[in-house]
């Protein structure tokens, strides 16, 4: 036996030149004619059988006679084993044919004998009754194409499962058949047509192509079929066509495509924004589960809210989504579309699955272009701990599959993912919000207006998920027309940093009012936030104060000797701009940041000239965008340095729209401040000699300069509050003792009295019965402020008074603590 070759097996048939064995005999039965297939199959080479009786080399291994004298002379065929040469069995079918004209008699006829393998002939015969049961009987779809796409052959299945007569089909192309059909996947995105091309052209088989489409005998329904393609050809390789076989898979397409809208539910809610996270739910539903679709969303999402209760009506935003599937041609699918609907919509409604008359996507038209029926349009609630933020509605048309109960369970399962994911972005929006309003209510709403200075503020929100953080600044006047400057920056965002940054900036202030230096105040301010980490909840912030490792820059700037002492805590420096220089950082120590603990803060002195520039910022300015802090702190000096000579609020104005804190993630905060000093004439200083006689002395020298300064209108006020504190100096403290008074214009005049003692006085209580102990009383009654501070001297006591107050009309006499007048003047109790 041999085993068929390639061309063989492709064409399937025995009956070829080389595979059938023939021989002729004459009428006697001998052998006249054998071929080289024959002398394969029975090892008998021609020249030693031609000649012989057939009876002598083709014996049947059973004993009957091959040519019984009974047999018919017409032709038969039969299964034999014959003997080879060797031995051997050859297992064939024998076909015995009468040649020559009918009616010849015997003694002229001749007959040939054709071998075929018995296998072989099995096997064709079985490869001919699966070919004919496929062709006839298979429920698969059977058609041959030619290279042009034209149907050339179908089977009975083709013709019920499509609804056409095969006569319909024959020499039709299938783009005019089947013309709304698409390939969806694996191999979407090309033609069915450059399939059969491709097929037909290189021979290789393309397997498991979806495709989708309406079917002539059944219009209003799209369904999906796996398509396999194979290239025929005969056996002398001349290609027939192409081969089609195709079963329905549209529940299995289904099924499958829902399990991937599973796995892509994951990308739905990247983001906090309510918008972004409708969008992405519409993009993973259309087309793919829906044909369009449209949520209805509360405001209350938007504004951080809570949830309204189930059937109250509320303001809402519809994001719309059409496909190109609901129009019935090859558009792309549109863009997801926001529409904000004023006024109470049915966008919180409770859920109905119900037909609704006329366009359903609320802009005016119907993006399926048909009226859904009941099973294909579903309302969904997005609903969160008992509220309701919206309604989800998914439509399909008419050529779709209608929603079952594995599509309803898998949108709710879809809805309640976004439901969550907007919930969460709600409860955000809150969150920032109340951090956001809380901060800004915590940051100063307008700096004080001071004459020493003209300042400008800036400040800027993170634009990452956080937002909010802890970023400030403050402008603080001083005793002796000082001014304190403070910018922060504190660890984190969200609320805990907004409060922490109230606690901060309140401590800062209240220091700040201790006339404290630099270097001492963030001294202080560094043990109390190192004392408040023993209370802190250990389920809070980590069981982590978030003021630790807070940065803080604390200047101060005195125009009357026009110089500045600052200390930082973990900060960046300031920027100096001087009149007709270059901008540049200060050389100052920067220190830890608070709560770190252990090392003590320094300061630094620098004289500072008029209309200098100084601009305090944090690190959220100089790092917008991921650049280095070094490269934006030399970007800021750059922009400082194009427009030097603007004012600090236009000058603020430039840098914000320099871009310099654009996209950052981390809030920034900026404070400009424009430096004047105090002129010489609005500065008046005395040496008092430590004699009581002397008072009389320096209340006159205070009359002379007050009238020289047109300041008659205080001149009571003052006198008295000169009297008292030189008075107290001269009693109380020690050598030397100083006088000084300050015009700080439209604004006070400041008294300041200072000696050598670093003990301080303080306000008491007299009893009616005591002559003396009412002197700060009248201080604090006649000052705007008042207060004490310490220098490397001793200490200084000062008060201000507001210009254009007629403390001279203040009844002294009719208060029931005041003592007779002249006595009121020494009896101040000391510390």
């Amino acid at each position: 036996m041999t085993t068929p070759g390639a061309g063989e097996q492709r064409s399937g048939t025995p009956f070829s030149l080389r595979t059938m064995a023939t021989a002729v005999l004459d009428h006697r039965g001998d052998i006249i004619g054998w071929d080289a297939a024959a002398q394969e199959l029975y090892g008998y080479p021609a020249e030693d059988v031609i000649g012989q009786p057939a009876r002598d080399c083709l014996v049947p291994v059973d004993g009957r006679p091959l040519f019984a004298p009974d047999r018919p002379v017409d032709s038969w065929g039969g299964r034999w084993a014959l003997r080879t040469r060797d031995g051997g069995v050859a297992d064939v079918v024998l076909y015995v044919l009468r040649l020559g004209p009918a009616g010849a008699r015997p003694t002229t006829a001749a007959w040939g004998l054709v071998s075929v393998e018995a296998e072989r002939m099995e096997r064709w015969a079985t490869d001919q009754a699966m070919l004919g049961g496929l062709s006839t009987q298979s429920p698969l779809s059977l058609t041959v194409i030619d290279e042009n796409s034209r149907v050339k052959w179908v089977n009975p299945a083709t013709e019920e499962q499509l609804g056409l007569r095969r006569e319909e089909w024959f020499e039709v192309a299938v783009r005019e058949i089947l013309p709304e059909g698409e390939i969806v996947s694996p191999s979407g995105g090309r033609s069915l047509e450059s399939v059969i091309e491709q097929v037909y052209r290189t021979g290789e088989p393309v397997i498991d192509v979806h495709y989708r489409t309406p079917l002539p005998g059944d219009p209003a329904h799209r369904r999906v079929w796996s398509c396999s393609y194979f290239r025929l050809q005969d056996a002398a390789g001349r290609y027939l066509g192409v081969c089609e076989s195709a079963f329905e898979i549209t529940e299995r397409y289904e099924a499958q495509r829902r399990l991937e809208l599973l796995s892509r539910s994951s990308s739905v809610g990247t983001t906090l924004d309510g918008v972004r996270t409708c969008e992405e739910l519409l993009a993973v539903v259309v087309p793919d589960f829906a044909d369009s679709a449209r949520v209805d969303l509360a405001e209350s999402v938007f504004t951080g809210e809570e949830a309204v209760p189930r059937g109250v009506p509320t303001p809402s935003r519809r994001i719309a989504r059409g496909g190109a599937a609901a129009a019935g041609h090859d558009a792309p699918t549109e863009e997801p579309r926001e529409e904000r609907r004023e006024g109470p919509t049915d966008g919180t409604e409770e859920p109905r699955e119900e037909l609704r008359e006329g366009p359903t996507d609320g802009t005016g038209e119907d993006p399926a272009k048909e009226t859904p029926t009941d099973d294909r349009k579903l309302v969904l609630p997005l609903g969160a701990g008992g509220g309701r933020l919206g309604t989800v509605t998914l439509l399909r048309t008419a050529a779709r599959v209608p929603f079952d109960a594995a599509d309803r369970a898998l949108a709710a399962e879809l809805v309640a993912h976004a439901a969550v994911c907007l919930d969460n972005g709600r409860r955000y929006a809150q969150e920032h919000a109340t951090a956001l309003l809380f901060q800004r209510n915590l940051l100063p709403q307008e700096l004080p207006e001071h004459t020493a200075v003209e300042s400008a503020h800036h400040y800027a929100p993170g634009g990452g998920p956080t937002g909010v953080g802890g970023d400030w600044y403050d402008v603080i006047p001083l005793s002796g027309a000082r001014v304190g400057l403070v910018v922060g920056d504190v660890v984190g965002h969200g609320l805990h940093a907004a409060v922490t940054m109230g606690r901060l900036r309140t401590t800062v202030r209240a220091l700040a009012a201790l006339d404290l230096a630099p270097d001492e105040l963030l001294g202080r301010l560094d043990d109390l936030v190192g004392q408040a980490r023993i209370g802190i909840d250990p389920k809070e912030a980590n069981g982590t104060d978030p003021a630790v490792g807070a940065r803080c820059l604390y200047l101060v700037y005195d125009p009357v000797h026009g110089r500045c002492a600052v200390a930082g805590a973990g900060h960046l420096p300031p920027v100096l701009v001087a009149p007709g220089g270059t901008a540049e950082p200060l050389d100052i120590p920067v220190g830890l940041p608070l709560g770190v603990g252990g090392m003590p803060f320094e300061s630094a002195e620098f004289e500072i000239a008029e209309s200098s520039l100084l601009a305090l910022f944090t690190d959220g300015l100089v790092t917008g965008g991921g650049q280095d802090p070094d490269e934006g702190v030399a970007a800021l000096c750059r922009t400082l340095d194009e427009h030097s000579g603007l004012r600090p609020a236009a000058l603020r104005d430039r840098i914000v729209a320099s871009g310099s804190s654009a996209d950052a993630r981390d809030d920034a905060a900026l404070l400009l401040v424009g430096v004047h000093a105090l002129a010489e004439e609005d500065v008046a200083g005395w040496r008092i000699d430590p004699d009581p006689a002397r008072v009389a002395g320096a209340r006159a020298a205070t009359n002379a300069r007050l009238a020289d300064w047109g300041l008659d209108s205080v001149g009571f006020a003052v006198e008295l509050i000169v009297s008292e504190l030189v008075t107290n100096a001269i009693r109380y403290g020690a050598p030397p003792v100083d006088l000084r008074l300050l015009r700080d214009r439209d604004r006070a005049l400041i008294c300041e009295v200072s000696d050598g003692r670093e003990t301080s006085p303080h306000l008491r209580r007299a009893r009616p019965d005591e002559e003396g102990g009412r002197g700060l009383f009248l201080v604090a009654q006649l000052a705007d402020r008042w207060g004490t501070r310490y220098t490397r001297e001793g200490k200084t006591i000062w008060a201000e008074v507001p210009i254009g107050t007629d403390a001279g009309g203040l009844d002294l006499f009719g208060d029931p603590f005041a003592a007779p007048f002249g006595d009121a003047f020494g009896d101040v109790t000391g510390a």
